[in-house]
């Protein structure tokens, strides 16, 4: 570190201290040209992480707008917020994990497609039609269907 006073880099460190749950760290170094005591601190450096859009552009991730549409699609179905929540959580996780700093916008609407789907299958659709621009009643008809379909072989006795 430069020293502040004398603008040498010989110090030593007389102190070191955790802050803020241990993401930070506080030194009081020495210096050992002028001996000038000061105090630095040191923070993990956070990646930002960005989304892919369709058209290529980047814009920054935002968990709030998978909030949103969560809470759109679920809106006056029985889903508790604490729910839609967990859901969230569980999507942020595993898109960080899977695409790191850089999470394709397709991939969102996939997680969010798919948790809501084991969820509420009418909250799922809602999602889904929109997310899906469908255009037409067959459309909407044809997801319903697919929907009844993938339930079948739970549904039925063994």
């Amino acid at each position: 570190m430069k020293c502040p006073k004398c603008g040498s880099l010989d110090d030593r460190v007389i102190d070191s201290r955790l802050l803020r749950e241990g993401t930070s760290i506080r030194r009081r170094r020495e210096c050992l040209t002028c001996g000038h005591r000061y105090t630095t601190y040191e923070n993990i450096e956070q990646e930002e992480i960005r989304v892919i859009k369709s058209d290529g552009h980047y814009e920054p991730f935002n968990p709030e707008k998978i909030l949103n549409g969560i809470l759109r699609a679920c809106h006056k179905r029985p889903v508790s917020r604490e729910k839609i929540d967990a859901i969230l959580a569980n999507i942020v996780a595993q898109l960080e994990q899977q695409y790191g700093n850089e999470i394709p916008s397709r991939a969102i609407g996939e997680k969010v497609m798919a948790a809501l789907r084991t969820l509420d299958e009418v909250a799922y659709v809602r999602f889904a039609s929109v997310y899906r621009r469908f255009e037409d009643l067959g459309a909407f008809e044809d997801e319903i269907k697919n929907v009844r379909e993938s339930k079948k072989p739970y549904d039925s006795p063994s």
